[in-house]
């Protein structure tokens, strides 16, 4: 196998390549005096199975493209298979027409990968499970539920007076995993969203009243979303408050809102760079990509990884 990383993640990439005892394929990615990306390969990749490590976070298009030319590269130089190992999946939240007249980003990106060769795509935790049936190709979904379990289990031991919040309707099934998981209650705050970047916290669901809180989430950008519904719960009388998001794109209007919040402690992933601030604890993902990577290479199951 040849392990090649783009310019989005690349501490990533090499710690992925790290578990698995291999080094990164030598591949040159640079620009042109126009900003046009150029991608040589200097390694020998015919015949080989290929995984393309690049999350498509911020710069969301410059990523995408630099991906997309790094999946021709490689098919022109006769690779046998391309996986594209996205760990963050950008545009995910244009899943649907929701207004007249606007596209279905994501189904796009899906279009545009599997037109320039891309065989396979290993991501986590999309915003919409449903965009796996986007691709007319494998894709394999991960979760970050286990890695983060794993660390709120050891981290906080005490789970009998916890409560698993969800900050929107649309996330209880994400939270009753949570909560099942860790043996906690279950709550949600049911939100209004004004504009992008701002949301109004209407209610709580459920009873926190002195109790731990843990708001889980799929991502966050500019935790508009978390900060809102933290404060909620805070005047409904919860005693600490955690958050658990599998990606973290912290902007600086982020840490701002995070830093005046009652949020404690943001527990995410190292899908992408971003993921740090003041209150940011990243768990790495790279020995789960690993296995994932080492099991589809040998042509093996990946359905025990989402055990924990």
């Amino acid at each position: 196998m040849k392990i090649i990383s783009g310019t989005a993640h690349r501490t990533l990439a090499g710690n992925i390549a790290a578990t698995l005892g291999q080094s990164l394929a030598d591949v040159q990615v640079d620009a042109f005096p126009d900003g046009e990306t150029s991608v040589k390969i200097n390694e020998n990749v015919r015949g080989e199975d290929v995984f393309i490590i690049q999350p498509s976070c911020p710069p969301t298009n410059h990523n995408i493209m630099e991906l997309l030319i790094l999946v021709d590269a490689a098919r022109r130089a006769s690779a046998e298979r391309i996986t594209a190992v996205m760990p963050f999946f950008g545009y995910a939240r244009q899943d649907r027409k929701d207004q007249p007249r606007v596209p279905i980003t994501a189904k796009l990106v899906a279009n545009l990968l599997t037109s320039a060769g891309v065989n396979r795509v290993l991501t986590m935790d999309l915003h919409a499970p449903q965009i796996q049936g986007f691709f007319d190709i494998p894709v394999d979904h991960l979760y970050a539920k286990p890695v983060l379990i794993n660390y709120l289990r050891e981290r906080h031991p005490d789970t009998s007076n916890l409560t698993v919040v969800s900050p929107d309707v649309g996330g209880v099934k994400m939270a009753r995993a949570y909560a099942d998981a860790l043996g906690a209650e279950l709550a949600i705050v049911a939100k209004h969203r004004v504009s992008a970047t701002r949301v109004e916290a209407m209610n709580v669901i459920g009873d926190v009243n002195g109790r731990d809180v843990l708001l889980v989430d799929d991502m966050t950008e500019t935790a508009g979303t978390l900060t809102a519904a933290a404060e909620i719960l805070h005047k409904h009388g919860a005693k600490r408050i955690f958050a658990g998001v599998s990606h973290a794109i912290i902007s600086e209007l982020a840490n701002q809102r995070l830093a005046k919040s009652p949020i404690e402690e943001i527990i995410t992933t190292d899908s992408v760079p971003q993921a740090c601030g003041t209150k940011v604890q990243a768990v790495t993902i790279a020995p789960l990509l690993g296995e994932a990577i080492r099991r589809i290479n040998g042509g093996q199951s990946v359905t025990s990884l989402f055990s924990f």
